[in-house]
Parts: structure tokens; sequence; C-alpha cells
């Protein structure tokens, strides 16, 4: 029997935002010291982008969750985000909100997006060494 990809997403956010909990002490108020996260967003797919990527990093911000939240656009959600108003509107309530919106390069230019992802606000830039460099500073990497 195949498993749909919604229930597998689901069921792996939710492995996720279990691993995480301890991380930012849950239940609590107050972040763990100096907590940051950085969420690499990969998929296309515009549910995945609304109800699972953006509802948790927007939060992950406004609840305090961390000290710094860091979402990352990569791949083909370069080119939905390019093309998709609704999650346009949603990423500028998360830059409102104080989280860092950056952008590949390489992947934007790749799907000719750097430009409009760039008059979204969005720094674009290459990404590999910033995402090596947080990943070696210790920060929390998230996926979707």
């Amino acid at each position: 029997m195949r498993i749909p990809s919604s229930v597998r997403v689901v069921v792996l956010v939710a492995v996720a935002l279990a691993a995480l909990g301890s991380a930012v002490g849950a239940g609590q108020d107050k972040p763990v010291e100096s907590s940051r996260l950085a969420v690499v967003w990969t998929s296309g797919d515009p549910e995945v982008a609304k109800r699972v990527c953006f509802m948790y990093t927007l939060n992950a911000r406004k609840q305090k969750w961390f000290d710094d939240v860091t979402l990352i656009v990569w791949g083909p959600s370069a080119k939905l985000l390019s093309e998709n108003k609704d999650l346009q509107s949603e990423v500028k309530a998360m830059q409102d909100a104080g989280v860092k919106v950056q952008a590949c390069l390489a992947c934007a230019d790749s799907y000719g997006v750097t430009e409009p992802l760039r008059r979204l606000g969005i720094d674009v830039r290459y990404m590999g060494k910033p995402l090596t460099d947080m990943l070696k500073q210790g920060w929390k990497v998230l996926t979707f």
C-alpha cells in the first residue's frame, strides 16, 4: 500500500517537531540560550509551504521558541514563491515578525527568478557556505 505524500509530510514534521521540542524547552515561555533555527524550504508544493513550513516558521519566531529564525528558500520553492501571491503575502508576514528570509542565488538563477525574489525583500545569495556555517555554529536546521 502506498502512503500519500501528504501523510508522509505530516509524519516527518511530527518527528522533527518532537526532536526540536527538547531543544526549545517544551512548555517554557523563554527560549533556550541563544537558540537559532534555520528552516530550509525546498518543496515546490504550496500545501507543504502553507500548512507546514510557513506555519511552523512564523510561530517559531512569534512564540519565541527560538531567538533567531531564518527561512532559506532553496530549489523549487524559489520558483513557487516567485509565482504565488498568497505565499508571497505569508513570507511578508514572516519578515514583518522578524524572520530573516534568504534564497539561494544559484537556484534562483536556474529558475530565472532572482530579481522577483529580491523585489520581495529577500536576501538572494549563494547559500552553500552560509548554511554550512550555520550547521557548524550549532544552529538547529529543519527542512521542508
